[in-house]
């Protein structure tokens, strides 16, 4: 017969594939026997014909595999088998995806069905198949089963010489562990055994390292990510138990093993806070000896244990007689000398926790992984509990000092919360937050490169002003520089209306060194401030070209310019720095900026200050849309030029809107 096949050929019933090669046979055929007599397939070309042959011969011989290994009598004759089957998928010249992921596929259920293997086994049968794990992911099922041999047997040398090239390959290629979240589990796994070793720590360390690379840029942007991602699940995994008593929901491990029901879940576990209550202080503050007395707070989110103290100089600001049920971090925003936070782990989450806080040490001190790392980490992804727990965030502190040392924006800006609200890594680790013990150093150091860099702005002061004024007073009256000068442009910029709270700064600026000498040239500025707005002097003024800030700042402090209202600095060599000097001109309505190195910096502080600029031109300045972006708060602004700028297009509608 010949034509198209009408019934179909099962691969089982075909004993043997050729190719027909004598002489005068049809061209491009294949002859397939099988036991009704044979079956000649025509293909329209010899490459057509070649792929044919070799997909019915792998097709034939893995359902040889299969049915070979479902039932497995002598292991020494299923490990001969394996090795043939990976020595077949290696050698075949067909090039898919399936000819390597099918044997493992195989494996995979042979060691899901069969649990009684022996540790000796395990490692042959992992050898065995080594050589496909070079290229390809495992299975889920596989995954398991290198989790559970990692587990039982961290110290083999299988785990050194096998699973890490498995593990490097899915770090640097894995694009999301959502999809395959048993392969998350296995690095996970992975690394907790190589903390097993002798060396502990200093192997993980070797292994990040050959991740990063010998060079100063990583050339793998998926490493980073997918390492983060690992780390975040473990630490999550360390507090599952305390998160799952908040909600009484089964625990991913409790859905493996199939608890799902309300009856065969543990009792609600209440975490303890020692935590100063107001009006025991107020009851307390006459009587010589002190008392505790413990109370239960039931939180919306987590049962909460406080207990008083008796300490009756400390200022609270808890709302007590609000009938709302408080959140977690407002139940912890006490003063690190009067609260200690009590969470019991078992042992080996104690390790697990303490493992991958380390490698998150160790990912902030590449300065290539830094900015995405910060990024990574806003917002805060831990749980309430981990920040509750003062073990973790005193070794996670480390991190957040690294970020506070980074001079890079792109760095240190995400150390402040993402939106009003919502408490960012600088409000946690600031004076009265739930994770400061260190009297404000930190925080000195947040507030020290956050105002270095472009957070000199009102706003940024004023949020220092209504919520941490009391630890910049302290800090300062200790001497801290940063602190002096955060209270000094509180007085500059008249951030503080309060007369009394004036006077108090004043008083702490004077009961130091460094504070009187800054709050004098505070004084000496607000005399040439009150001078050089004196109303006279020129309305019109124009910088030579290739002037600079020096030159700006000289000419200024030179006479009254209090009527100035038209100022050009086209074509000179002026900075965002000289937006200190531009910002106490009061009449000023009209400026130009062309061709100037005049960047981001200058128009934030621009855009608080100048609020009755009428005229704008930043042509060819290297500002971009994060500085554009701030205009928009310049209501008087009539007329803008943006030429030969980096502004994109959304910003120009954002800006068509506000302007």
């Amino acid at each position: 017969p010949t034509g198209y096949m009408e019934n179909s050929i099962s691969y089982s019933a075909i004993e043997d594939v050729q190719l027909l090669s004598w002489e005068n046979a049809p061209k491009y055929c294949l002859q397939l026997t099988i036991p009704g007599g044979t079956v000649l397939l025509q293909a329209a070309n010899s490459y057509l014909r070649d792929q044919w042959f070799h997909s019915l011969q792998w097709k034939k011989k893995i359902y040889k595999y299969k049915k070979v290994l479902s039932n497995p009598s002598r292991w020494e004759v299923v490990l001969k088998e394996i090795r043939t089957l990976v020595d077949m998928a290696l050698t075949s010249p067909l090039q898919d995806d399936s000819i390597h992921q099918a044997p493992l596929e195989i494996v995979s259920k042979l060691l899901s069905e069969n649990n009684n293997l022996t540790t000796q086994d395990h490692e042959s049968i992992i050898v065995a198949i080594a050589p496909l794990l070079e290229n390809n992911h495992p299975p889920p099922d596989l995954c398991e089963f290198f989790c559970k041999h990692c587990r039982e047997r961290p110290r083999s040398m299988v785990v050194i010489e096998v699973f890490t090239p498995v593990v490097q390959r899915i770090l640097k290629h894995n694009m999301d562990f959502g999809k395959c979240p048993r392969l998350r589990l296995f690095t996970q796994e992975y690394i907790l055994a190589l903390n097993e070793l002798n060396a502990g720590m200093e192997v993980v360390k070797k292994f990040i390292h050959s991740m990063h690379g010998p060079t100063g840029q990583c050339p793998h942007p998926r490493v980073l990510p997918n390492l983060v991602a690992v780390c975040l699940a473990a630490i999550y995994s360390c507090y599952e138990e305390f998160i799952n008593s908040r909600d009484n929901s089964p625990s991913l491990k409790e859905i493996r093993n199939g608890c799902q029901q309300q009856c065969d879940r543990k009792p609600n576990l209440p975490l303890r806070l020692l935590h100063t209550s107001p009006d025991l202080v107020s009851q307390e503050a006459t009587l010589t000896e002190s008392r505790l007395k413990p109370v239960i707070v039931t939180a919306s989110e987590i049962h909460v244990e406080v207990e008083r103290n008796n300490t009756a100089n400390q200022k609270m600001t808890a709302n007590v007689g609000n009938d709302s049920e408080p959140n977690l971090i407002d139940c912890l925003m006490v003063s690190p000398t009067c609260s200690t936070m009590s969470i019991e782990l078992s042992a080996q989450a104690d390790r697990i926790l303490g493992c991958y806080v380390e490698i998150l040490k160790m990912l902030s001190d590449y300065d290539d992984w830094r900015p995405a790392l910060a990024s990574l980490l806003q917002p805060i992804p831990f749980p309430k509990e981990a920040l509750a727990h003062e073990k973790f965030t005193k070794e996670l502190k480390y991190v957040i000092q690294r970020f506070a040392e980074d001079p890079r924006q792109e760095v240190h800006s995400c150390l402040l919360s993402v939106r009003a609200g919502k408490d960012g890594w600088f409000q946690l680790y600031s004076p009265g937050g739930v994770a400061c013990d260190d009297d404000g150093e930190l925080f000195a150091s947040m507030v020290h490169i956050l105002m270095g860099s472009c957070y000199k702005t009102k706003k940024f002061l004023l949020s220092l002003a209504e919520n941490k004024l009391g630890p910049c007073m302290l800090l300062a009256l200790r001497g801290n520089q940063t602190m002096v000068e955060i209270l000094c442009l509180m007085l500059e910029y008249n951030i503080i209306d309060n007369n009394d709270t004036q006077l108090q700064i004043i008083s702490t600026l004077e009961s130091t060194d460094v504070g009187k000498r800054m709050y004098e040239q505070l004084c000496d500025r607000q005399r040439e401030l009150k001078e050089l707005q004196r109303k006279g002097g020129p309305t019109r003024l124009t910088l030579p070209s290739k002037s600079t800030d020096a030159d700006l700042a000289r000419l200024l402090s030179s006479g009254s310019f209090g009527n100035l209202e038209n100022l050009s600095l086209a074509f000179t060599n002026v900075t965002s720095a000289c937006a200190e000097h531009l910002i106490k001109l009061p009449s000023l309505k009209q400026l130009n900026l062309w061709s100037t190195q005049f960047g981001d910096a200058g128009l934030r502080l621009l855009s608080e200050h100048l609020t009755m600029l009428q005229v704008l031109n930043l042509c060819e300045t290297p500002v971009t849309d994060a500085g554009l972006l701030a205009l928009s708060s310049m209501k008087s602004l009539c007329s803008l030029n943006m030429n030969s700028t980096k502004l994109s297009a959304d910003t120009y509608e954002d800006l068509k809107v506000f302007l």
